[in-house]
């Protein structure tokens, strides 16, 4: 993993979560954050991309398939410029809500912003993670939250402010989309043509579409 080209600090201080809890059941219970592009894994595609923002905490959330997932972390944390821990959670088979909600409670830094994001998405690099950053800082006030929307479709990842995030997990059950749900006068509806927001792989069909292998 090349890190040599990166860019000055944002002014913003970004913490990421990186959900990779999932089973890939329709993939024949294979991880999904594994599969690979030109060699290089969806995890490490990601950070890779994450370089650049110099985030100040990396949280990233396994269950099924927690060994394998977590040897690949381990062996991107030895080049990582940036920390990165993970969070296991023993409940992913109740649903993607525990995994939210566990990898929030995880977060230890003091950030201004966070990056929600799931690992199965291969469309997703710097350039798509800078939009968000560029309409986080210059939104109105009242705006707490980036929500990139595709077509009339809802995106990820998506941009919370620390308060926000705080106000979620003072309310007990309380996870992201429900919280959106809930505040809509609080979201920033981002309508955008960049596809990778709303590309995500669930079948073998989404593999071949998108140049993948199951390394």
């Amino acid at each position: 993993m090349n890190y040599s080209q990166t860019a000055p600090q944002a002014s913003l201080r970004l913490a990421v979560l990186l959900l990779a809890a999932g089973e890939g059941s329709r993939l024949g219970s294979h991880p999904k954050a594994l599969l690979q592009r030109d060699g290089k894994s969806l995890l490490m595609r990601f950070f890779s991309a994450l370089a650049m923002f110099q985030p100040v905490e990396c949280v990233v959330v396994t269950g099924f398939h927690a060994d394998l997932i977590e040897s690949e972390i381990d062996a991107i944390k030895k080049q990582s410029p940036f920390p990165i821990s993970i969070a296991r959670n023993l409940s992913a088979k109740d649903g993607q809500a525990t995994s939210v909600r566990f990898g929030l409670a995880s977060l230890q830094s003091q950030y201004d912003v966070l990056l929600v994001a799931l690992s199965d998405q291969p469309g997703i690099g710097s350039s798509e993670i800078q939009v968000l950053l560029d309409w986080y800082m210059h939104k109105d006030n009242d705006l707490d939250v980036i929500l990139p929307v595709v077509d009339g479709k809802r995106g990820n990842p998506v941009l919370f402010s620390y308060a926000v995030i705080q106000d979620i997990l003072a309310s007990p059950g309380m996870v992201c989309r429900s919280y959106m749900d809930r505040h809509p006068e609080l979201v920033k509806e981002l309508e955008t043509d960049l596809p990778g927001f709303v590309l995500d792989v669930d079948t073998f069909e989404d593999i071949q579409r998108e140049n993948l292998t199951l390394g």
